[in-house]
């Protein structure tokens, strides 16, 4: 391809590029170049340039397709310096500006700055007691476990009494006129110090900006929390809307001491407050730096107090203490300064050298080190939200207003955008985003192309897709790259598990040709190293930002990927660390990438529990740092849309008052629209709505307004699509005596025959009448004893059946065997009248041709037992399914896999409904049912009245159609019927748990937000996320232990090790004794299924010949099984359960030899 490459770039920029461009291409013009060159070797040119890329960088490459055309196929570096074509301007014009935009419309940087560099110098102003120095003292042996108070603790209450202890302590000017000009009395602040710490609330009474200190400086850790369930459950109820109350409440307790012993305590307290080498008030240095950044924070008032007003005062405050911490923790890992001049004896922390400890850097060396290095971080701030790299020039993502076909509400989105962005001329910055296409529609892809229409540029994507499920993220990773052609440099995928990526990419390399190039994706875990190619990812990512202060941070190739990563789809954990860390700085990198990205949480229903509302943490930042937010899901019930609404634009106000933006936020709900079939085109796909970020209740009624509009039509659009899935209740004889069990499965094999009658293909060559079906099951035991079932029973002589059990207790290594079978055989796009091209995969083959050979049955059911791990994040597509119901939500997904590719209205029902679940069918007394998973529970007043599922769904309406409408909107009068229908039962249970939406807390005209006195209300209390966006408590810890992420059973993580003599145990890593056997402390027993039951098997695995296949003069079977053994089971909550293990059923209760 012959191809043109103008440069724009400056300074020392101009000089790197000609460097690369002339190694590869011929120079036509001073700064032109043109050649011939493959699509690798141009590959190659992009990643050089975007290995050297800076500010002055800016390269275009012009692809010349023919003597009239030509295409511009990249930018690296700044795109501002050439148009869409990729035309440079002949002439520009300018204006002087104060500053730059982007620094403009940072209003409060001086405000961060000054706090940021003040609490910097006092963070471990403790540090100089004599406890600690001698916990420093390499000569000094102490055998004690910690410091009875933690060294912030006392340096907070160093600067409250030094406040306190001025002329006038309510003003800031007066302790800040004491540090400027340095007339402060260290004996007299040590004395009042003693006395603060005796005080019953140390911190309190203090004026707005020394409040806001202190938290910076006791919080520069770990933020406030509570240990004691008993103390934390006395706040439960409690609101606390400004920072003055809240510094009213934390004391020491709030896990700042350490109390193991009286004794001991009370022997080793006193010497906190001991300090024998003073308080650096002999540093010039040291307090010439303090008087200037005091002076600084005085300059700052009239500022803060305008923050404190408009309740900024938290985001600036949360970004301060984000600097400060990278500060610390940036001058604490460097060495210490050679050339730093002090007499005081006074060390802030130690290294070891040649297995000896060591001091390190000096007291005073480190405080005004850590300010100059945190200052330096806020005034980057601005390039965190602005410089890191976009995806750009990705040609399946530009806009075609042509399209045409059922894919084409994509483009009729963007459309709709862009008519929305030019009446709004623009200034509505803030967007929300709802996406409620169908199953199988293309959400992934629209996402994408409606980030893209709603960057600035509306060329440029930058965002983040966070997902539930690894399974889900790897495969919107793969549609990323095979659908629309996104290169590696442009997107990275982390999952948390480097052996699930390895087997993953195993699996993509057998699809791919082998001319096809190797594609990595990253990944990692705390703990374990990343698959990325350090040098590589270096080479995609490196100069966009000052690494320099990002290195502690920075110190994997995944931290980078996560960082700067134009488009990354991971699993939502990543992200949730900017909300959910307590304690140090692992906060940090998530908070940084949210800043420069967009956010879509795709499948947002899935998340069960108090996870929802966890969530709702990570959408408010979002929204406070100025992102937009989609929601993605075809079954987002209208109360989690309104809460997270609510959420996003909570967080949008305070950053649009911060930034001076506009309030308004665009409302954007999604579907696929109405094909019109005369036109072949998608219409009426999008709505758009203006509301603007106000804390009232006419605020949400507006969204929920609209939102209630565009369900309508959403119904419409529904209820017009031919019917693909209709739905029975199977009837089951409940309480009748005998083995009840056996009742339950008879029934199920009986709904089993009658769908496969009516669902099934006949295969050309045999004849045979094959069908492949699901009987979805809620928990693992009762998943393996009905596969048992399947597989022991007598079927009528004309059938034949191939089986297996698939759940999530299985090795990861066998696991994915039978997911990439699964992948293989049920995606399914075969026409009417079309062969499934299942029937020519090997494994489905020989069974198909050993039933004929037999010459017995006609027919052939391939039965897949699953829990809902094939409900969601699987591409599958069924002939029907057996359901048992844990609630409506997982009906209808369930039901997303019968006929999920195939078109063409259906006559007969393909789903059966058990008229009970085994819960139900076994229970002796009223109790929860449909739980675990889903949304009954007794203990909220959810309880259902009976557990007929005849008497609890419309039977009538399922034989029409299933669909999604009962659970998008609620039928009239809901609430009366939440115990007689088991979808009311869904949405008074998101109610309850989303709590109160609408009863905004009472407001009152004061002056300062930080000492606004309200009357108490419940609905900012610290378990709730209001507690969170609206009050005080989102500066503790108390809303991450009361609704923390994933906060679920405890789980147990094993793996099936091979030993040399090939004899399997399930062990567990210790530290200190390496891979321990497990099998007896967890009551594991090996039960291997009977060889006679194996021919009905409809997959066979051999965990031992599977790990033998991947050996290699590198890798033993006992090293790969340790790798790939993995397996995580939760303990059951009966003591004396045993669990029992074979390759075919995976580990579960159910012991497969009774």
């Amino acid at each position: 391809m012959m191809v043109t490459f103008v440069s724009q770039c400056e300074k020392h920029a101009l000089k790197r590029t000609r460097r690369v461009l002339d190694a590869f291409a011929n120079r036509i013009g001073d700064n032109t170049w043109q050649t011939l060159i493959t699509q690798e070797g141009l590959q190659m040119v992009q990643k050089l340039l975007r290995r050297s890329v800076s500010r002055n960088t800016a390269v275009s490459c012009h692809w010349i397709r023919s003597r009239s055309r030509s295409q511009l196929l990249w930018v690296v570096g700044n795109r501002n310096k050439f148009n869409s074509e990729g035309h440079v301007p002949v002439n520009r014009t300018e204006k002087s500006l104060l500053g730059s935009e982007r620094e403009n419309n940072w209003k409060y940087l001086p405000l961060i700055n000054a706090l940021t560099r003040l609490a910097a110098l006092l963070h471990d102003w403790g540090k100089a007691s004599q406890l600690f120095q001698d916990k420093l003292n390499p000569h000094v042996k102490t055998p004690f476990k910690g410091d009875p108070l933690r060294h912030e603790w006392v340096s907070s209450l160093l600067f409250s009494a030094l406040v306190k202890s001025q002329v006038e302590p309510q003003r800031d000017e007066s302790w800040l006129d004491a540090l400027v000009t340095q007339q402060w009395d260290e004996v007299q602040l040590q004395q009042w110090a003693k006395q603060n710490q005796q005080a019953a609330l140390p911190l309190s009474g203090l004026p707005d900006a020394a409040s806001l200190l202190v938290w910076l400086i006791v919080s520069h850790h770990r933020l406030p929390f509570l240990a004691n369930d008993k103390e934390r459950l006395f706040y439960a109820d409690k609101a606390c809307d400004s920072l003055a109350k809240l510094l009213e409440t934390v004391d020491k307790q709030w896990g700042y001491q350490n109390y193991y012993n009286e004794d001991e305590y009370s022997q080793r307290i006193n010497q906190c407050f001991e300090f024998p080498y003073g308080l650096l008030s002999e540093s010039k240095v040291w307090r010439q730096t303090l008087s200037q950044a005091a002076e600084h924070l005085k300059h700052q008032l009239p500022l803060l107090n305008e923050a404190i007003e408009n309740g900024c005062w938290r985001l600036v405050v949360e970004q301060a203490r984000l600097c400060l911490m990278l500060g610390d923790h940036n001058y604490s890992s460097k060495e210490a300064d050679s050339t730093w001049e002090s007499g005081i004896p006074l060390y802030a922390n130690t290294q070891r050298l040649h297995g000896q400890t060591e001091y390190k850097q000096r007291l005073d060396e480190h405080l005004v080190n850590v300010a100059s290095v945190a200052a330096n971080v806020t005034e980057y701030l601005p390039f965190f939200a602005t410089e890191p790299p976009v995806a750009s020039d990705i040609n399946k993502l530009k806009h075609n207003k042509n399209a045409a076909g059922k894919f084409s509400w994509q483009e009729d989105t963007v459309s709709t955008i862009y008519q929305y962005r030019e009446e709004q001329q623009d200034k509505v910055q803030g967007y929300f985003v709802v996406n409620m296409a169908s199953t199988g529609c293309g959400k992934t892809v629209a996402n994408a192309k409606i980030m893209q229409a709603l960057a600035e540029d509306k060329q440029s994507l930058r965002f983040i897709l966070a997902l539930g499920l690894r399974t889900l993220t790897l495969q919107t990773g793969d549609e990323y790259r095979d659908r629309l052609g996104v290169k590696d440099d442009n997107l990275a995928v982390l999952i948390g598990s480097k052996a699930v990526l390895e087997l993953h990419q195993e699996s993509l390399e057998e699809q791919k040709s082998i001319k096809e190039e190797h594609q990595l994706v990253g990944s990692g875990s705390e703990s374990q190293e990343s698959l990325f190619d350090d040098e590589g990812l270096e080479l995609h990512w490196q100069g966009s930002l000052p690494e320099e202060e990002l290195s502690t941070v920075l110190t994997r190739p995944k931290d980078r990927a996560l960082l700067y990563a134009p488009i990354l789809a991971c699993t939502i954990d990543h992200m949730m660390g900017a909300t959910e860390t307590i304690r140090g700085g692992r906060y940090i990198l998530p908070y940084l990438r949210l800043m420069s990205s967009d956010l879509i949480i795709d499948e947002i229903d899935d998340f069960t529990g108090d996870d929802p509302k966890a969530i709702g943490r990570l959408v408010y930042l979002a929204g406070a740092l100025g992102r937009k937010v989609m929601i993605s899901s075809a079954t987002i019930p209208p109360t989690l849309a309104l809460f997270y609404f609510k959420a996003y634009q909570l967080g949008w106000r305070i950053y649009a008052l911060s930034q001076q933006k506009s309030l308004k936020v665009g409302c954007i709900w999604v579907d696929e629209g109405r094909y019109d079939e005369k036109k072949d085109k998608c219409v009426h796909s999008c709505q758009i709505a203006t509301i603007t970020a106000r804390d009232d209740a006419a605020t949400l009624e507006h969204y929920r307004q609209y939102h209630h509009a565009f369900i309508e039509k959403r119904i419409k659009v529904l209820q017009s699509l031919v019917a693909r899935r209709k739905a029975f209740i199977l009837p089951m004889q409940k309480g009748q005596g005998g083995d009840r069990q056996t009742q339950y499965f008879s029934s199920i094999q009986q709904g089993i025959l009658g769908l496969h009658q009516a669902h099934s293909c006949t295969e050309m060559q045999t004849q045979l009448q094959v069908s492949f079906g699901v009987v979805r099951v809620a928990n693992i035991s009762v998943c393996v004893a009905l596969a048992h079932y399947l597989l022991a029973n007598e079927w009528p002589e004309e059938i034949e059946i191939r089986t297996m059990a698939y759940h999530s207790q299985q090795v990861l290594l066998l696991r994915h065997e039978q997911e990439k079978h699964l992948d293989a055989v049920l995606k399914r796009k075969e026409k009417a009248g079309e062969q499934p091209e299942a029937f020519q995969n090997p494994i489905i083959r020989k069974h198909i041709d050993q039933v004929h050979l037999q010459d017995k049955a006609k027919h052939l059911i391939f039965i897949l037992v699953a829990t809902p791990v094939e409900e969601v994040g699987r591409d599958h597509d069924i002939d029907w399914a057996v359901i048992e119901p844990s609630s409506y939500r997982s009906v209808i997904q369930m039901a997303g896999r019968v006929r999920r590719h195939r078109e063409g209205e259906i006559i007969h029902p393909n789903i059966a409904l058990l008229q009970y679940n085994w819960k139900g069918f076994i229970e002796e007394k009223p109790q929860d049912v449909f739980c675990k998973p889903g949304y009954e529970n007794g203990n909220l007043n959810l309880r259902l009245s009976t557990h007929n599922l005849c008497d609890l769904v419309d039977e009538e309406q399922l034989l029409k159609s299933v669909d999604a409408i009962p659970r998008i909107q609620p039928i009239p009068d809901w609430k009366k019927q939440q115990t007689t229908n088991l979808v009311c039962l869904e949405h008074a249970s998101i109610e309850r748990l989303m709590g109160d939406i609408t009863d905004l807390k009472p407001k009152t005209a004061t002056r300062s937000r930080l000492f606004s006195q309200t009357v108490e209300t419940p609905l900012n209390r610290p378990n709730t996320l209001w507690g969170y966006t609206c009050g005080a408590w989102g500066l503790t810890a108390l809303s991450q232990q009361f609704f923390s992420f994933r906060k679920s059973e405890p789980t147990i993580r094993l793996s099936l090790i091979l030993s040399a003599k090939n004899e399997p145990h399930f062990c567990e890593y210790d530290n200190d004794n390496g891979w321990v056997n497990k099998n007896d402390e967890y009551g594991i027993g090996f039960q291997p299924l009977a060889e006679q039951l194996k021919e009905r098997l409809w997959l066979v695995r051999d965990y031992q010949q599977s790990l033998e296949g991947r050996e290699n003069e590198y890798q033993s079977v006992e090293q790969l099984s340790r790798r790939y053994g993995e397996i995580s089971f939760s303990p059951h909550e009966k003591s004396g359960i045993h669990f029992y293990y074979n390759d075919q059923m995976g580990l579960s209760t159910f012991n497969v030899s009774e």
